[in-house]
């Protein structure tokens, strides 16, 4: 099957522009990169780790302000009571799967001891998501040369989206899910400013699936599309599942504006169809490099946003994170994993036909 991204497919959402690559690497600095683990022998894999790098890696000495949000916190993101409390993110974020989140922050930690990045401690950040009816997650898969090759990979321009990564065996919206990526650029009375988006898309009930407005999910249906093929265990309930978002910009943000970027997700989510369910972890971060807060003894100068001025910042956060899920959905690839488990990719020509059927009754 031949997959590509939404745009791809003459379905954009909003109107603001987006950056060069479309991607949360539109912003200066930022890096992503992916180690995917995938083999069927001694037992399944279908997993991986994503590693967001802010400042090129010079984010141990030059942090970033930070703040987060948990819509439903059926999930984990290490580091939370920290950034809570001073605001500040000083090492690369990590993604992966719900049983490797110790090794990959563990990882991280001995990264930065081995470059000699830290004095003292560290409580890095990384979130999972559960991928468990595709990958044999009680395997514990995941090493730590995973976790560092993720971090070795981070480079700037395109992201690879769908099945890489930490969303190698996650599911979205009963389709096949995973990685995807989004930015857009907005234009203030201070100056022009880029904000991307990353997600780790494994929520979601078919019945719930927009885009771009359009009830694509009850099109689709599982009559149409099964949801997951079942062997020989049972399945898990459908709304099942968790997503993780990670945004950022290069505005001038404080660590309360960074909140305030984050809690903007939740639009982005629900307009793809996301409700919270009791069962998912949806747990949302944001990051801003405008301020530059090296380690020092001395004051720091800091700028400022007016709040007045983050509107469009918000529309861009909805669009970019909406945007993204859908670029996993249409990125990643039909996948079988353990005991024969299968799920489907999002059949992209039956997407163009319902979506454009909609759009011709507006005409």
């Amino acid at each position: 099957m031949n997959r590509s991204r939404l745009r791809d497919h003459g379905i954009a959402i909003g109107t603001l522009p987006t950056g060069p690559h479309n991607a949360i690497t539109d912003v200066a600095g930022v890096l992503v990169g992916h180690a995917t683990v995938m083999y069927d022998q001694p037992r399944v894999a279908r997993t991986g780790v994503t590693m967001i790098v802010p400042r090129e890696g010079a984010v141990w000495r030059d942090r970033v302000f930070g703040g987060f949000y948990s819509f439903n916190g059926n999930g984990e993101m290490t580091g939370l009571p920290w950034l809570a409390e001073s605001g500040m993110i000083d090492a690369p974020i990590g993604i992966s799967n719900t049983h490797a989140v110790g090794v990959v922050r563990d990882t991280i930690v001995a990264h930065a001891i081995d470059h000699g990045q830290i004095g003292g401690f560290l409580l890095p950040i990384v979130a999972e998501t559960y991928d468990g009816w595709l990958s044999d997650i009680d395997a514990f898969h995941i090493k730590p040369e995973h976790a560092y090759a993720a971090l070795a990979s981070a480079r700037h321009g395109p992201v690879d989206e769908g099945n890489v990564g930490g969303g190698t065996g996650m599911i979205c919206h009963g389709f096949k899910g995973g990685i995807g990526t989004s930015s857009r650029v907005v234009t203030t009375t201070r100056g022009a400013y880029t904000l991307g988006a990353l997600v780790q898309a494994n929520y979601g009930a078919r019945h719930d699936l927009r885009v771009d407005g359009v009830p694509v999910g009850r099109a689709i249906g599982v009559d149409v599309v099964p949801a997951r093929t079942q062997l020989p265990a049972p399945m898990p309930p459908s709304n099942a599942g968790s997503i993780i978002v990670v945004i950022a910009t290069d505005a001038p943000l404080l660590p309360v504006q960074c909140q305030r970027l984050a809690r903007r997700a939740t639009t982005g989510l629900a307009r793809v169809g996301g409700v919270g369910y009791n069962g998912s972890g949806d747990i949302f971060l944001a990051f801003a490099t405008g301020n530059h807060l090296p380690q020092s003894e001395t004051l720091i100068d800091l700028q400022m946003l007016p709040h007045e001025q983050m509107d469009d910042l918000f529309v861009a956060t909805a669009d970019a994170v909406e945007e993204a899920i859908l670029n996993a959905l249409c990125a990643a690839e039909t996948m079988t994993g353990q005991h024969g488990r299968t799920v489907h990719a999002l059949p992209l020509d039956l997407l163009r036909q319902v979506v454009g059927q909609y759009s011709r009754g507006f005409e």
